[in-house]
């Protein structure tokens, strides 16, 4: 297959590429190059030629025009494009209107005048909010608690909608926390301005940050009173999005349709457990500081993934804790 990549530089965007470029199929990356990488994206190799990079942004509907009528035609498209820190969409919402929403419209749009109807989106765990129960499947209620999450919600609705509307045809991945890197060690990318806790705790031991790493509460309700969290190798992320475009190409019919799912292991690590493991792997001290908890941090955050081993016999086998530290810690370590 032939597959445009918006945000495909990136770090989840460019495993997905990478997947795509090992099995065969021909990736093309639409990226503005804000975060992604071009370094990320496969070279010429006996597996095929370097992966096209049209370098062009989700907000500007032309620029989708022209990749399409260059690089086209495509079977399907796989979207990354996106603002995805939750903390800053409450303090900038307009930037992540602009690019989520706005942007995802253009590129939809894009697509069906292209005559392009598959479409895989990369979506979030931050539609749900706060649980009400866990594991979290499919079912449980959609209110997200910033507005990042109601970016990527409003996204799914729009999907589901021309989904009924068009012949758009389109799968959603709602991922929990995304962790890890290529195993074969070939993406060595350090998130820019990283927020989530295995690469700050990373950045910590690799001395690319200012310690202690801040522990935001100790009292909660679990076995060692911090926080726990789904952590989902993004290794395991490809190839659940190789699942869903072949399940797209499968349907046949000229009917739209539209489908979401939860991408997590079913359990959950501690901040605790993070930091053990960090410093047993990395052999640093890593300091770290309890400091008061987050205002609506939940307990236990984890996912039900039973309809995506169900429908495509999808399960993590690179989401063990130390397989998610080791394989991050190859793009932080300093050189021997």
């Amino acid at each position: 297959m032939r597959i445009l990549v918006p945000g495909g530089a990136g770090y989840i965007g460019s495993h997905v590429v990478r997947a795509l470029h090992d099995r065969g199929d021909t990736p093309v990356v639409f990226d503005s190059l804000k975060s992604g990488r071009r370094t990320n994206l496969p070279e010429a190799s006996s597996r095929g030629g370097s992966v096209p990079l049209f370098h062009g942004d989700v907000r500007d509907r032309a620029a989708l025009d022209a990749a399409f009528a260059a690089e086209g035609p495509f079977d399907a498209v796989v979207h990354f494009a996106a603002e995805k820190a939750a903390g800053a969409s409450m303090t900038d919402p307009q930037r992540f209107t602009e690019t989520n929403v706005v942007g995802s419209t253009n590129l939809v749009h894009a697509a069906l005048a292209a005559g392009c109807h598959r479409l895989v989106f990369s979506s979030t765990a931050a539609v749900y909010g706060e649980p009400r129960r866990v594991p979290i499947d499919e079912r449980h209620p959609t209110e997200p608690a910033n507005w990042y999450g109601h970016t990527k919600l409003a996204v799914e609705r729009l999907l589901g909608w021309y989904g009924r509307l068009t012949p758009l045809k389109s799968v959603a991945l709602r991922y929990f926390n995304a962790a890890g890197l290529d195993p074969a060690g070939r993406i060595l990318h350090q998130e820019p301005a990283a927020t989530n806790l295995i690469p700050v705790v990373l950045e910590v031991a690799a001395g690319l940050r200012d310690g202690p790493v801040r522990v935001f509460g100790d009292a909660y309700d679990t076995p060692d009173g911090t926080g726990v969290r789904d952590y989902v190798h993004v290794s395991d992320l490809a190839t659940a999005h190789l699942a869903a475009l072949d399940d797209l190409a499968a349907d046949a019919s000229t009917a739209g349709a539209h489908l979401a799912l939860n991408l997590g292991t079913g359990d959950g690590h501690s901040v605790h457990d993070v930091l053990a493991a960090a410093r047993r792997i990395t052999g640093r001290e890593i300091p770290s500081v309890v400091v008061p908890p987050r205002p609506g941090d939940p307990a236990r955050v984890y996912a039900s993934a039973e309809a995506a081993r169900e429908r495509w016999g999808w399960a993590p086998r690179h989401s063990g804790l130390d397989e998610l530290i080791s394989t991050s810690w190859a793009a932080y370590a300093p050189p021997a």
